[in-house]
């Protein structure tokens, strides 16, 4: 999870009474009072999530809106990734970069026709805004979005659950978005989530969030999920977070996020580079010469390795380290993200972590541990 900004009052979602109402655990996350955890308890959320259909608020997320007809090439001037070609009606994830080639932060452009409708993390939030308008050319505008929520439903019973109240999603494809209506309301409905599940996430008005969490965890496929969950979930589908597995100083080709730079922006394609840092992430790509590497751990014990925890060869050489770690509920053993040595990465390789004064030994393994299930028609 980001880090706590304990210095200043924490913010709020509008959803925050209700979490309070149904016994949320709340707790310090990004700058707001967040639910950690329901009474159901982290774990069985998790496995619920994984069976039925699990709901999230995940309204401390920036919403913006960049409009104007200059609004895409602007966007991908700032990203390693093909915004001018991304099509109406679908969604793509990408990344800012610093100049030293270092992920300023993960997010998520849709293209809305009229405008370009942007997620980002909530921690990076006020810095993502400026570094927007400190480089924003005069024919675009930056709408930053003040009066919405928004929330995501997760799981393989998530798309029967919606379309009861709007039969329309159930058509939509991995990454679509429409402006849909729920319980009369204007929303905005990308099918999509941070869960590998099937699902959806909903840019809701903020005045009727209340009254659509309701609807919806009214239905009995459906749980409140709180961070926890959300947090091993993620892990599971080797699914990264921003401020522990992405940072300033990781590149896309050090956090193995390749696919996420489409060939068009690489070296020889039609809009080769022009973002900040290109030069050292398309050498970087061109060499494949980094010193460490994003991988996927598995345990050979059952302890689980958390965050922080430092991995050496069997040489006792410092090799690494984790920078995400859970039991791993539905993969049945413990699962980590670390960055190790380059050297070390091939699927299989043993390494040891240092937990408690004691050496546990963990494998390479490819992730995802557990499939994503994203529907694709």
């Amino acid at each position: 999870m980001t880090q706590e900004h304990s210095d200043q009052e924490l913010l709020t979602t509008p959803l925050h009474a209700l979490h309070i109402e149904v016994g949320a655990k709340m707790v310090p996350f990004a700058g707001y009072d967040m639910p950690v955890q329901y009474p159901l308890g982290v774990k069985k959320e998790h496995l619920h999530t994984r069976d039925a259909a699990g709901l999230f608020d995940v309204s401390h997320m920036g919403q913006l809106r960049l409009h104007g007809e200059g609004a895409a090439a602007f966007l991908e001037s700032l990203v390693p990734v093909d915004i001018i070609d991304l099509a109406q009606g679908k969604q793509r994830y990408a990344f800012f970069t610093n100049e030293q080639g270092g992920i300023m932060d993960d997010l998520m452009v849709a293209n809305l026709g009229d405008h370009l409708f942007v997620v980002v993390n909530a921690a990076c939030k006020e810095q993502d805004i400026n570094h927007l308008q400190a480089h924003i050319p005069s024919d675009v505008e930056l709408e930053v979005i003040d009066d919405r929520a928004l929330l995501a439903i997760q799981g393989p019973k998530a798309a029967e659950v919606l379309a009861r109240f709007q039969p329309a999603v159930a058509e939509m494809m991995f990454m679509d978005v429409q402006k849909l209506e729920l319980l009369g309301e204007e929303c905005i409905i990308s099918r999509s989530g941070y869960t590998g599940e099937d699902g959806y996430e909903i840019s809701v008005p903020a005045d009727k969030a209340e009254a659509l969490a309701r609807a919806l965890t009214a239905e009995q496929e459906v749980e409140w999920i709180g961070l926890g969950a959300r947090d091993s979930l993620r892990l599971e589908c080797g699914l990264c977070l921003y401020g522990h597995d992405l940072d300033q100083t990781t590149t896309p080709v050090e956090a193995s996020l390749l696919w996420g730079i489409q060939k068009v922006r690489r070296t020889g394609g039609e809009r080769e580079g022009g973002f900040p840092g290109a030069d050292i992430i398309l050498k970087q790509i061109e060499s494949k010469d980094v010193s460490r590497k994003r991988v996927g751990l598995v345990g050979l014990t059952k302890a689980p390795v958390r965050e922080g925890a430092e991995l050496f060869d069997a040489d006792g050489n410092k090799v690494g380290v984790v920078t995400s770690g859970t039991a791993g509920p539905n993969a049945g053993k413990p699962v980590s993200m670390a960055y190790l040595r380059a050297d070390l990465t091939e699927i299989g390789t043993e390494v040891f972590a240092e937990v408690r004064g004691k050496l546990l030994p963990m494998a390479v393994e490819k992730m995802p541990f557990v499939p994503q299930r994203y529907y694709r028609g």
